[in-house]
């Protein structure tokens, strides 16, 4: 199947920084699984077991987040930076090759599935241990799945991936068995974070426990959580018995800046290592600062507005306040028959972006979907105009367009505070509105989470990342993902419920062939274009940055021209060389490096397809300040 060529605007090229030959090692599968520490050579490895230290110099690596993190207990997690966290600090089964995001070993070393795909065996490695020393094991990820399983509250963040389970057992302490009630596609994608059970079996109720009173906080990732402090810092050091090698830096730190212009200060001062979610304007005056690297390469995720479709729990009742004239089609049809996306590309994100189409960005070229042109909403406010007129939605002698109860059309749009392109889209939206006599007030709040959950909203800013698979982003529009009560929480985004959309979704998830898959994927995201419910205005690069004088190099993935904050695994951090730590006897590169060590990724948009990566949706919002 032919592939669309990438429409994204070039990256700027920066000089290429190779990644230390322990990566590459660290990459190759054996067919007993993923090459352990011991196979890291020479030098590389000396370098990973000192934890990053040089010359007796402590090495810390600060990156500046604007997010809230939501929760530190995995079971309860949406948000991009606990999520993030939860890579860090905990094994999943499978992990995402870097360079084109195919399953590599993780916690489980190889796996296989029956004739008929409903059951699926894992083989636990045996060299993973917990921090704390305990063995960690089989038994500790079917406790997982199984407590997924039949506790609703420790659903909340990935019960999607366990809802088709039947049955999960671990014989013995290197074997997983998974069986499924039907086919699932998603099984060596299972996003979810294998827990010590013997620190969780002791928690009473998930609903409510954070797992951030005590520290630090047992774990068998690249790193452990040492200390956290609420919208300040969450502090992580290196795991020394992590079996791929302890990171090289001596601490991570992630400190939270509400404000963007903050952050980049601290950067140019060399308070932070590393910064993501930059504005254009910040980008380009970076680009030119000695001693600071950016990367603006092509984006993993959308920006979009949401619609309210009337907020509603599974059991049937209705909350929220959100606007009934939304719940016409007529309506949603006009105003974003009234929004121009190119221009909006243009203005607010200065061409370092690509137009919205479609739910999965063109990044995701087996999924990327388009509308036709007969399918299409283009930019035609005289025709958003002429279906309000048809739909009995007249103006009143003020020019105020008028609902079916006779008030004046007015929304309300939730806007995140500390994201600069909300409130810039959202001025635009009042101007082009207004043309159509509708009215729009804008509510920028550092914490949308209670008036989206609650439904009291009528449209919303919202956006997601891209990672290896798609059936969790799909999932959050199923009638499945929506609060079992209107008082408890759901995974659902935006409160979609529709029949024909589940169908195709059941349909997706049990289908293993990749192009008939892809098809119902295609599918889906026309028929979730057609709803109205979600309008998909614009790809944005991932634009980002980090000081070289703490930051050597630093995997991004894809591996060619990808992004490094976001990443659905913990490459970026556990691969990143301290400054100090990445020249050799020579000056040169690390000791023992190699020049088929991979880049940082900096290339052109072609790049992306010269590198083959295939890489699907995802699952983690990645707006500065979402909801989850």
């Amino acid at each position: 199947m032919a592939r669309p060529v990438s429409p994204y605007r070039a990256p700027r090229r920066r000089p290429a920084r190779l990644l230390p030959a322990g990566l590459a090692a660290a990459a190759l599968v054996t067919a007993a699984g993923v090459l352990p520490y011991g196979a890291f050579p020479g030098a590389a490895q000396e370098a990973h077991a000192a934890g990053g230290a040089a010359g007796g110099s402590r090495k810390v690596l600060t990156v500046a987040v604007r997010q809230s993190v939501d929760s530190l207990s995995p079971f309860l997690a949406q948000s991009l930076v606990a999520t993030t966290i939860h890579r860090l600090a905990y094994s999943y089964l499978t992990n995402y090759d870097p360079k084109d995001g195919h399953a590599v070993p993780g916690f489980a070393t190889s796996w296989k599935s029956s004739p008929d795909k409903l059951v699926w065996t894992y083989t636990i490695r045996k060299n993973s241990r917990w921090s704390d020393g305990v063995p960690a094991t089989a038994r500790d990820a079917a406790w997982t799945f199984r407590k997924m399983m039949t506790d609703p509250d420790a659903a909340t963040a990935n019960g999607s991936f366990t809802a088709n389970f039947a049955k999960v057992t671990a014989p013995n302490p290197t074997t997983l068995v998974i069986r499924l009630k039907k086919p699932q596609a998603d099984m060596t994608a299972l996003d979810v974070p294998i827990v010590p059970k013997h620190i969780w079996d002791k928690v009473e109720d998930f609903s409510t426990f954070n797992n951030d009173k005590k520290f630090p906080i047992v774990g068998n990732g690249p790193f452990i959580i040492t200390d956290y402090k609420v919208d300040q810092y969450v502090k992580l050091k290196p795991n020394k018995t992590f079996w791929r090698g302890a990171p090289k830096f001596d601490e991570l730190d992630l400190k939270y800046y509400k404000d963007g212009d903050a952050a980049v200060a601290a950067l140019r001062k060399g308070e932070v290592s590393f910064v993501p979610h930059l504005t254009p304007a910040q980008t380009t005056s970076l680009e030119h600062t000695p001693g600071i690297e950016v990367n603006d390469a092509p984006g993993d995720r959308f920006y979009a507005l949401a619609t309210n479709p009337g907020a509603r729990a599974r059991n049937g009742r209705r909350f929220g306040d959100g606007n009934p004239a939304l719940l016409d089609p007529a309506v949603r049809r006009a105003l974003f028959e009234s929004v121009d996306r190119k221009r909006l590309v243009r203005t607010v994100f200065q061409g370092h972006a690509v137009v919205g189409q479609g739910y999965l960005p063109p990044r995701f070229r087996s999924y990327y979907w388009r509308p036709s042109a007969a399918q299409r909403v283009a930019y035609d406010p005289a025709a958003a105009a002429r279906d309000l007129d048809r739909a009995g939605y007249r103006k009143d002698r003020q020019g105020r367009r008028l609902g079916k109860d006779g008030k004046p059309l007015r929304f309300r749009i939730l806007c995140h505070a500390t994201d600069p392109n909300d409130k810039a889209v959202s001025q635009y939206l009042k101007e082009w509105w207004a043309k159509l006599g509708i009215g729009l007030k804008v509510e920028c709040l550092d914490n949308v989470g209670d008036p989206w959950l609650a439904g009291d909203y009528d449209l919303a800013f919202d956006g997601w990342t891209v990672g290896p698979d798609p059936d969790y982003v799909l999932s959050i529009h199923t009638c499945g993902a929506l609060p079992a009560t209107a008082h408890s929480s759901g995974s659902t985004d935006n409160f979609i419920c529709d029949p024909a959309y589940d169908r195709l979704y059941s349909r997706q998830s049990a289908e293993y062939d990749p192009v008939k898959r892809a098809a119902l994927v295609k599918r889906m995201e026309s028929r979730l274009y057609d709803t109205g419910y979600m309008n998909v205005l614009a790809y944005p690069n991932a634009m980002e940055a980090y000081r070289t004088d703490q930051i050597a190099s630093i995997e991004t993935t894809p591996s060619a021209a990808g992004n490094i904050w976001g990443q659905n695994g913990y490459w970026s951090w556990w691969s990143a060389v301290p400054a100090a730590a990445a020249a050799g006897p020579e000056g040169g590169r690390p000791n023992g490096s190699s020049s088929t060590g991979a880049l940082i990724g900096l290339g052109s948009a072609a790049a992306v397809a010269a590198a083959g990566a295939v890489w699907f949706v995802v699952r983690r919002r990645a707006t500065v300040d979402d909801r989850e």
